[in-house]
């Protein structure tokens, strides 16, 4: 990719986004680097593209760990009637793994089964919710569910705690430092958190995991 900002601005604002907690927003990035928003903007987006090549997706499940999926929505202003809301999968391993995120379509079977057929390895047990577009499942995986309707959060290990834990930080890293992000651009915001959330246990890695991937490139 080529840019005519400095390379150690882009380095900085990599420090940045694996040393803060809840993300990085343009502005603050504006105010760091001493750049134009515009240019904040744009090294923002490219290094959560960059997370996410560093981070790579491999398929979920590995060591037969039972894998939680769950569907969240994201953004819009809810109103009423209006199903504006982006919706997002999610796949989390239980007992400290990893976790993928895809945007989808709608949580029509269309849009929630081809990703989990994609990125679950067949056979493993999986958790659920409930809801009926789970149930499409069933011959590929071992299909445990909870009734979160009738406030059953757990029996036994099968439990979604995981993946809705996740869902927590996404939200509060988008409330609290992006104030709403766009359908379009949501994925990228997700990589990032998904980078910091598969190195949470070694969180003085991640610059380093970005730089030596750089170093690769």
């Amino acid at each position: 990719m080529r840019s005519r900002t400095p390379l150690q601005k882009w380095f900085y604002a990599m420090y940045l986004f694996t040393t803060t907690r809840n993300g990085v927003a343009a502005k603050e990035l504006q105010r760091q680097l001493g750049v134009t928003y515009k240019t904040a903007w744009r090294i923002g987006h490219e290094l959560r593209k960059y997370m996410a090549w560093v981070d790579g997706d491999r398929p979920l499940g590995g060591g037969g760990s039972m894998v939680e999926i769950d569907k969240a929505f994201i953004g819009g202003y809810d109103k009423r009637g209006e199903d504006d809301k982006t919706v997002v999968l999610g796949m989390a391993e239980h007992h400290g793994g990893e976790v993928v995120t895809r945007v989808i379509h709608d949580r029509s079977r269309f849009s929630v089964v081809p990703p989990v057929l994609q990125w679950v390895q067949r056979g493993l047990r999986i958790a659920t919710d409930e809801a009926h577009v789970f149930k499409m499942l069933d011959d590929d995986y071992e299909h445990h569910s909870v009734n979160h309707h009738a406030k059953e959060w757990a029996r036994g290990d099968v439990h979604t705690n995981t993946i809705e834990a996740f869902w927590g930080t996404v939200k509060r890293t988008i409330r609290g430092t992006h104030i709403r992000v766009s359908r379009k651009h949501l994925q990228k915001y997700l990589w990032e958190i998904e980078f910091c959330y598969n190195l949470r246990r070694q969180p003085h890695l991640m610059f380093e995991v970005l730089l030596q991937a750089f170093r690769r490139a």
